[in-house]
């Protein structure tokens, strides 16, 4: 199954502000000169706290909602412009999986599928057979005419992503897709994404509050706060070197970057001038990600080394590893400098008197 003419389409952000009214007079300004390029047959994560605009954002995608200015384009076609049939066909390349699944519990599991396809005129014979495709691309077959109080939340979920991809779209919106689920369905959803993304090349733009969901399923991520992208880039690049505070604050609980309460209580930014412990982030990427660097360290300097807290990820097919770690705090910078001309990053986080 391809979309209409076989490609992905990109999404770009073109300076998209937007603004509501608010009840006693004036605006509050919700996304504010956003500029970003979602690239055609990726998965980009937007992650952001409750109120930051990622909502907003991914509405603007398929016309729900239209900025106050700039551009939001789906290919080439500029969707805050577009209207009547302009922006329905629009809509049909964009697919919207939802958090709370958006079932009729009226209808069946075949016959929510069919939905968008009885509305867009399809011939009920063409209909059916979509349908059965679809049910068995998300592994349903058995639960076809079941209706959705007799399904699971992932069971649910699964419906709502075929019915998404009803229309042939060439992009699939994710609206909190996974939020609602316990963490062993959500890598089943996630992992259900990810294989519609490879086999079909469909473009998949996903709103979280959830790190691990980027770091599972995402290519490029974006971060959002107070309406502005505060970072962007390839998934990997922004977990080892994130920039920003809200980044790092997303991150701190699935890379072990967060600091033990008995440490974290001790710390100070003063480096005592004689004994002592410094406390360093220690980020093992590239091609030494899965090297001993600490043990080597130890070997060569003689520097002993405490684990804090830590965790080795992989995101894609990629090592990635981050420690906190503490050592002589007179012979820190004797032990970054070794550990940097090996390929790590390493970042003084304070230090323990």
């Amino acid at each position: 199954m391809t979309s209409h003419d076989g490609q992905a389409a990109s999404i770009i952000f073109d300076r998209v502000g937007k603004s509501f009214a608010k009840p006693g007079g004036g605006t509050v300004s919700a996304i504010s000169d956003v500029s970003l390029t979602v690239e055609a047959g990726t998965i980009t994560g937007i992650i952001g706290r409750s109120g930051a605009g990622k909502s907003t954002l991914l509405r603007m995608v398929n016309g729900l909602e239209r900025p106050t200015s700039g551009k939001v384009l789906v290919g080439d076609q500029d969707v805050g412009a577009a209207q009547g049939v302009k922006l329905r066909t629009i809509r049909r390349d964009v697919g919207m999986i939802f958090q709370h699944f958006n079932l009729l519990s009226s209808r069946t599991v075949s016959e929510n599928i069919a939905l968008p396809l009885e509305i867009a005129g399809m011939a009920a014979s063409d209909i059916k057979a979509r349908v059965a495709d679809l049910v068995e691309r998300v592994g349903l077959s058995a639960q076809a005419d079941r209706y959705p109080s007799e399904l699971s939340g992932g069971q649910k979920q699964r419906v709502g992503i075929a019915r998404a991809l009803a229309t042939e779209p060439k992009i699939l919106l994710s609206d909190e897709a996974t939020s609602a689920l316990d963490p062993e369905t959500t890598q089943t959803v996630l992992s259900l994404l990810k294989d519609i993304n490879r086999e079909l090349g469909l473009t998949i733009l996903l709103i979280t509050h959830e790190m691990a969901v980027v770091r599972d399923i995402a290519s490029h991520v974006a971060v959002i706060e107070g309406g502005n992208i505060v970072e962007a880039g390839t998934t990997y690049d922004v977990f080892t070197a994130p920039q920003h505070p809200t980044t790092r604050s997303f991150l701190s609980g699935v890379t072990g970057v967060t600091l033990p309460a008995f440490i974290k209580d001790k710390i100070t930014q003063q480096r005592p001038e004689t004994g002592g412990e410094e406390v360093i982030r220690v980020t093992f990427a590239g091609k030494h990600a899965t090297d001993p660097m600490l043990a080597l360290l130890t070997r060569d300097l003689g520097i002993e080394v405490n684990i804090l807290a830590g965790a080795v990820e992989e995101i894609g097919t990629r090592p990635f590893g981050n420690l906190l770690v503490s050592l002589d705090a007179q012979r820190g910078k004797e032990a970054r400098a070794y550990l940097e001309r090996h390929g790590l990053l390493t970042e003084v986080l304070g230090y323990v008197g």
